[in-house]
């Protein structure tokens, strides 16, 4: 086919979504996202890449903003769409009114896209399923601003960049800046290219039966490389177990988040082995980079699959384990680092935070606790042992950066950086009950309870590998549970709560919150202390009904749509879900869980970050909060924690025993899951109507059951 190549603009200019208001955060409530990091495509319902979010990125920059697809004179009316899987999407069109002699619909437009790192198609199909013959013009405009991933979130992205043709003999349009490069060919080539208006044209004759399609191939790379690559497709780091049930929502639910953890994967270059370590990036679009917390969560979710997500998470974590005290990126010796990226992430005029930042309270002693917990389920020794120097180190941090009162705090030393440090690091999220926000320095209630868990998880390592300090440790926890139960324990109506936090004078924060579900289940609380804070959690104000609200609805300043103030997070509700099955309350794990699982349903299961606290009682559906990233590593991990809660599993390999005691699994009986894995070792349970349970015993260990 010949292509004609215009080299003048004809009108050609792409218009953004005017709802996409210069300095907003856009909103991908209702986009269509598929991913294989460190790539990722957003998209409208429809199908169209145009404006606001949209686009095809790779590592943190925006490749694509525009791929918008029209005929001539015809209007195309959506009909279906949306992912399918994790890196693929359909899209159906009807092309109204084109040679229909019936009411009926005649010719359709199918858009197939598949997403791999560093490149997505998009195959376009028009098919004639009527009786005449048809014409038609079926034009491709492209475009892109090659903008940052902060500058896309803050709603101020940079003017487009304008393509030239595309070298190496292919037919189509390319884009340059700051060692970053784009690309957009096409199989067969168009029919006409105008290279400053990023027009592709085709001139489409259909038969009666006919069909005429046409591929779309974007790619995009920094002439450096990717700062984390992607794994090769087949080195998943975890057994992919299968899940039947009588609900089938929490089947599609598991299938669906396994699926986005698959393509949320990636390597780091600094390992330097044949199979290279593995973490999860954090989530799309926002995060899809290394974040310790999100890593650390996600992986400790996913041990019952096995241990190798958490060896590589730990092993990454580990090489870029702080090492000089840098006020300008929060680094200190032995800390855990709270993201890494490209360049610097800059939003708005104060939040300025270096490509390698380290404003994180909670990292490291939750590093600590998956280095124990992993070793617990089956991390071969020789793994653990060249990872205790860096255990010692973090416990040291801990230790160091305890103040006067014992407990460990925050406060953001730059002046630029995130002036909440733990995960509620949004600046409104740490509230008295009136509604007025908490000064710094901040000692939140949960970290805490992870600095507790982590020092006598430490200890347990310490001792089992013969290495000293154990018994100080021990003694260190109990010191902090002790001062624990003096300071941070306030009143209401209600009667007894942890606050959610120390204020900078040491004064309690006394809102009522979801961090009362990361104390259950770490030690630090005891049996009358965790049956108060379970009756809390039951409360209305705190569960929703599709999930635990991060600030009850009684309080003031509540916010259904507030980041930290009264939305529901997957994550948090599941991890208050496991804590309660550890503490003995498996009726009110239960209720989460059934939420959650209610919630997965309405977001065709795939979870994002976050959803609006309106609650079931006011509508069966949750609403979106608007700006979520989905998928997100911890929402997605969270399916397979509810699965391990509602199982009552545990593992203890080093001992010798996995215990397999369901809490809640009849709520989905019959169950069968095949594929789960201790010790290297496939585990498989079936829980019946009637609650029997049947399993596979990995072999050296006993089985605990009910």
């Amino acid at each position: 086919m010949d292509t004609t190549v215009k080299t003048q603009d004809t009108n050609g200019s792409v218009t953004t979504d005017p709802s996409a208001s210069a300095g907003m955060q856009p909103f991908l409530h209702d986009a269509v996202v598929t991913l294989h990091a460190p790539s990722l495509v957003i998209s409208h319902a429809d199908g169209q890449l145009n404006g606001g979010a949209d686009g095809f990125y790779h590592g943190d920059r925006r490749a694509l903003s525009h791929l918008t697809v029209a005929a001539e004179g015809i209007a195309l009316v959506p009909v279906a769409g949306g992912f399918r899987g994790a890196d693929r999407a359909e899209f159906r069109d009807v092309l109204r009114g084109l040679g229909e002699s019936t009411p009926d619909p005649a010719v359709a437009l199918h858009r197939r896209r598949s997403t791999a790192a560093g490149r997505f198609e998009e195959r376009l199909e028009v098919t004639n399923a009527g009786s005449r013959q048809v014409h038609l013009r079926l034009t491709v405009t492209a475009g892109t601003d090659l903008a940052t991933m902060d500058q896309v979130k803050s709603g101020r992205a940079p003017e487009e960049v304008p393509p030239q043709a595309a070298d190496s003999g292919a037919i189509g349009l390319a884009w340059a800046c700051d060692g970053f490069t784009a690309r957009l060919v096409s199989e067969p080539a168009p029919d006409v290219l105008e290279v400053p208006a990023g027009r592709l044209s085709y001139d489409v004759e259909l038969a009666p039966g006919a069909s005429w399609s046409v591929t779309l191939s974007s790619t995009a790379a920094y002439a450096d490389g990717d700062q984390f690559p992607p794994p090769p497709v087949d080195q998943v780091p975890w057994n992919v177990p299968v899940l039947r049930s009588a609900d089938r929502g929490l089947d599609r639910w598991l299938a669906q988040s396994l699926a986005d953890l698959d393509r949320l994967r990636l390597t780091d270059p600094q390992s330097q082995k044949v199979r290279p370590d593995q973490f999860l990036a954090a989530g799309a679009p926002w995060f899809l980079t290394l974040f310790g917390r999100d890593a650390l969560w996600a992986a400790r979710m996913l041990l019952p699959l096995g241990t190798d997500l958490a060896a590589g998470t730990l092993r990454t974590l580990a090489r870029r384990q702080g090492a000089v005290t840098d006020p300008s990126t929060e680094e200190q010796p032995g800390k855990i680092l709270h993201e890494v990226r490209r360049g610097n992430f800059l939003l708005g005029d104060r939040l300025s935070l270096p490509s390698v930042y380290y404003g994180t309270v909670d990292a490291t002693p939750l590093w600590i606790t998956l280095l124990h917990d992993a070793w617990r389920w089956g991390l071969d020794p020789s793994e653990v042992e060249p990872l205790l120097p860096h255990a010692e180190s973090a416990l040291a941090w801990m230790r160091d950066q305890a103040d006067a009162d014992g407990f460990l705090k925050y406060m953001d030393q730059t002046g630029q950086g995130l002036s909440n440090q733990g995960w509620k690091d949004s600046d409104d999220s740490i509230r008295y009950r009136d509604g007025s926000r908490a000064h710094a320095p901040i000692a939140l209630c949960e970290v805490q309870a992870y600095a507790y868990e982590a020092a006598r998880c430490g200890a347990a390592l310490l001792r089992a590998f013969g290495r000293p300090g154990a018994d100080e440790w021990e003694a260190w926890a109990e010191r902090l549970a002790a001062r624990f139960r003096d300071r941070f324990w306030v009143s209401d109506e209600r009667g007894p709560y942890p606050a959610v936090a120390l204020d900078g004078d040491g004064k309690p924060v006394d809102s009522v919150t979801s961090g009362f579900g990361h104390l259950l289940g770490t030690g630090l609380l005891n049996a009358e202390e965790s049956a108060l804070l379970a009756a809390r959690i039951a409360g209305p104000d705190l569960d929703a009904g599709h999930g635990l609200r991060t600030l009850s609805s009684d309080a003031v300043g509540y916010n259904p749509y507030g980041y930290h103030v009264g939305s529901i997070w997957p994550h948090d509700t599941v991890i208050a879900v496991h804590g309660l099955v550890k503490a003995g309350f498996p009726d009110v794990a239960a209720s989460l869980a059934d939420g959650l699982l209610t919630a997965s349903t309405a977001f065709d299961a795939r979870l994002p970050e976050l959803f609006a606290g309106h609650g079931s009682r006011r509508s069966p559906h949750p609403a979106p909060y608007p700006a979520s990233c989905r998928p997100q590593a911890w929402a997605a991990t969270s399916a397979v924690l509810v699965l391990q809660a509602a199982l009552g599993l545990s593992a203890d390999v080093p001992g010798g025993t996995v215990t397999v005691a369901p809490t809640f699994a009849a709520t989905y009986a019959p169950l069968r899951v095949t594929g789960l894995q201790v010790g290297g070792d496939q585990l498989d349970v079936t829980v019946t109507a009637v609650g029997t349970v049947n399993m596979t015993a990995p072999a050296g260990l006993a089985v605990v059951g009910p």
